[in-house]
């Protein structure tokens, strides 16, 4: 990914939306609210700016796994 422009390729973007979505599914029903789903949306972008997906992604890895 492309970390420097902020502008990311239909792949890339898949595999954000990905991350979003385990992200997501691993809350609870009662934390899916639109507040949350922005803050992770925020988290998800920034970290992708950062280059810093590896760590994040296992992380949602493991709580949807563990659900």
């Amino acid at each position: 990914m492309d970390k420097s422009s902020g502008v990311y390729d239909p792949e890339d973007l898949a595999k954000l939306g990905n991350l979003f979505d385990q992200a997501i599914a691993s809350l609870p029903t009662c934390m899916r609210t639109s507040e949350n789903r922005v803050a992770i949306a925020r988290l998800v972008m920034q970290r992708a700016a950062r280059d810093e997906l590896a760590p994040l992604a296992n992380l949602m890895l493991a709580l949807v796994s563990a659900a």
